[in-house]
C-alpha cells in the first residue's frame, strides 16, 4: 500500500472539498476522492509459478455497481501440501496487484494455509475501472463465498487483510458468518483517521471512509492484530485501539522494527509463532461454542 503517495495529493482533497462545501461539486469530490485513495496497478508481471508454487486462476463472476450484468474479479487459488490445511483469504491494501503482493502470498502459503488471493475491480486482470469502498466490500463478500465452497469446515475458514484490506476483512468478519478467525496486517482506524493525522479539515466530506473502528466491536470470531513498530504509513497505535474495541478472545502482535509493507520484518520466527498459537486460539473458540449449545 504506497499510502504516502496518495497522502502526497492531498491538497487536491482539501481543493475538491472547497468545491464541495459551495454545494456544487459534491459528485466530482467521490469521483475524485476515490481517484485519490484507490491507486489500482494493472500491470501483471509476476505469478506464483515464479516461485515454483501450482496454483488455479479463479474468476469470480460480481454484481456490477451501477446498471444490470456482471462484472469478474481476477483470483488465485493456492492449494497446500496438506489436505486438512487451514484456508486464507488474501485481502490486499490501496496499491498494486496480486502480482506485488506475491511475497505475502507467498508467506501465507509457507505457513501452511490454502490461499484464496483477489484483485479488487479496478485491479490487476480484474474487469471495472476506479474502486469503490462498496464495491470493494462486494468483491470480498463474493470471494468469502467461494472460500467457504472450497473449505466447507469453519474451523479451517480465516480472513487476512493488510493494510486497506485490513479495514475490508473486518468488515467481512463483522457481517458473515463461518469465520474462525481474521488477521489484520498494518490496519488503520478509519481513512478519516488517517487524513486527521496530516491535520487535513476534509474527514466530514470523505464518501469513502473504511471505518474499521465501528466494525472492531461487530467481529463475531477471534481477531490477530499485527503492527510494525516502524510503520511510516499507519501508525502502530492505530492497531493498538482496534485491538481494545474488539470483543475477545484476541490477540495483538507489534514487532519490533517491524515496517508497513514488511510488518514480518526480521522477526519471521515470532510472526509464524504468533499465527500459529492464534490458528489454535481460534479453532479452540468454535469448539467451546460448539459445547455450550
Amino acid at each position: 500500500m504506497r499510502t504516502k503517495r496518495w497522502f502526497g495529493r492531498t491538497w487536491w482533497f482539501v481543493a475538491i472539498a472547497l468545491v464541495c462545501a459551495t454545494g456544487a461539486g459534491c459528485v466530482y469530490l467521490e469521483v475524485n476522492e476515490r481517484e485519490l485513495v484507490f491507486r489500482p496497478v494493472r500491470e501483471y508481471e509476476r505469478t506464483p509459478a515464479d516461485q515454483g508454487l501450482a496454483f488455479d486462476e479463479l474468476w469470480l463472476s460480481v454484481p456490477r455497481e451501477k446498471g444490470v450484468g456482471t462484472e469478474r474479479v481476477h483470483a488465485w487459488w493456492l492449494p497446500a501440501d496438506r489436505a486438512d490445511a487451514p484456508a486464507i483469504l488474501y485481502l490486499h491494501g490501496i496499491r498494486w496487484s496480486l502480482g506485488n503482493n506475491l511475497f505475502r502470498i507467498a508467506r501465507w502459503h509457507a505457513l501452511g494455509f490454502n490461499v484464496l488471493a483477489i484483485d479488487y475491480r479496478g485491479f490487476g486482470k480484474s474487469d471495472g475501472d476506479m474502486p469503490s469502498e462498496k464495491q470493494v466490500y462486494v468483491d470480498a463478500r463474493v470471494a468469502w463465498a467461494e472460500l467457504k465452497r472450497r473449505v466447507p469446515t469453519t474451523a479451517q475458514r480465516f480472513i487476512y487483510g493488510h493494510s486497506l484490506g485490513a479495514a475490508v476483512a473486518l468488515e467481512l468478519a463483522a457481517t458473515e458468518d463461518g469465520v474462525a478467525g481474521v488477521i489484520a496486517e498494518a490496519g488503520f482506524t478509519s481513512l478519516a483517521d488517517i487524513v486527521a493525522e496530516r491535520n487535513l479539515p476534509v474527514g466530514p466530506l470523505m464518501s469513502q471512509r473504511f471505518d474499521a473502528l465501528a466494525r472492531a466491536p461487530q467481529l463475531r470470531a477471534p481477531a490477530l492484530f499485527m503492527h510494525g513498530t516502524d510503520d511510516r504509513v499507519v501508525p502502530p497505535g492505530m492497531s493498538e485501539r482496534l485491538f481494545a474495541a474488539a470483543p475477545k478472545p484476541k490477540r495483538l502482535l507489534l514487532v519490533e522494527g517491524g515496517s508497513h509493507s514488511n510488518v514480518a520484518g526480521g522477526a519471521m520466527d515470532q510472526y509464524r509463532a504468533t499465527v500459529v498459537e492464534f490458528v489454535a486460539l481460534a479453532q479452540q473458540n468454535l469448539r467451546l461454542q460448539l459445547a455450550a449449545r
